[in-house]
């Protein structure tokens, strides 16, 4: 792993995916993953395709002339969608973990505020953002087009700045100056077991 330039990969990666999913621009098309299973760019790819899908799904959901059904239809598909992406997040960092545990730390070595795959997932959301909003700078029919503009440059300067933050950090986790601990993410509301509107159904 090339601690120095991961996110110019990952942005690179993420843009490919976005690519990707237009060329069918369906909420149904099958994840073209290129890559090989399990492999850390596999993650990657899948990472951004489900947020590229959720996107649209956020999209469609917000038509105001949507049958009710539909909506809730996409509701539990997004809920089930953001459980996906939490898992993909838990894989990534136990790539980075495996990766950076075993190095000795340096004296004051110090926790980041959050793992490297949750500040990448950030940077997948950011990818889309900037697509999108890119497209809404670019339309002719829209009051919005110049807004839109600044927006897609204040949202391409963040990503810089996150990006560098993200190479900061694996340089960090690399030399010793950080650390990193593996929290999962215990959600409640998901599990039959621990939902008291879903468990209480049984009462």
């Amino acid at each position: 792993m090339d601690v120095s330039s991961f996110s110019t990969h990952c942005n690179s990666l993420f843009d490919k995916v976005i690519r990707d999913y237009h060329k069918t621009d369906s909420v149904d098309a099958a994840c073209p993953d290129p890559f090989p299973g399990h492999s850390l760019d596999s993650l990657l790819y899948q990472k951004n395709w489900i947020d590229t899908v959720q996107w649209h799904l956020e999209d469609l959901i917000r038509d105001p002339s949507i049958d009710p059904q539909e909506a809730l239809r996409i509701k539990r598909r997004i809920d089930a969608s953001n459980q996906e992406r939490t898992d993909l997040v838990e894989k990534l960092d136990t790539v980075f973990y495996s990766e950076f545990s075993g190095i000795p730390l340096l004296k004051g070595a110090t926790l980041n505020t959050e793992t490297p795959a949750w500040a990448v997932d950030r940077l997948s959301i950011l990818s889309l953002k900037i697509y999108h909003m890119r497209i809404e700078s670019g339309r002719t029919d829209s009051v919005k087009a110049a807004s839109c503009r600044e927006k897609w440059d204040i949202l391409t300067e963040q990503r810089n700045d996150l990006s560098t933050a993200i190479d900061q950090l694996l340089t960090d986790l690399k030399s010793g100056r950080k650390f990193m601990k593996l929290y999962r993410q215990m959600k409640m509301y998901n599990d039959p077991l621990l939902n008291p509107v879903l468990y209480g159904k049984g009462t």
